[in-house]
């Protein structure tokens, strides 16, 4: 499987599992979900992939600006 994917113009990377069925992968995805990762899944050979990425919120900065 790719690492990573782009779709809808944005890099998605896979989470290095391979779900037997649609119901772990659900699960997984809500789990993702509550995280605040968006998420794709794609289906090979009877199996489902996800592809993740999260969004960014805030951007913090440490320190004096240069």
């Amino acid at each position: 499987m790719r690492k990573s994917m782009l779709m809808d113009g944005k890099k998605y990377m896979w989470d290095g599992v391979e779900y037997r069925d649609e119901s772990e992968a659900n699960g997984a995805v809500e789990n993702y979900a509550a995280a605040g990762f968006e998420t794709r899944r794609i289906r090979e050979n009877g199996r489902d992939y996800l592809f993740t990425r999260r969004v960014v919120t805030e951007i913090k900065v440490e320190g004096a600006p240069s």
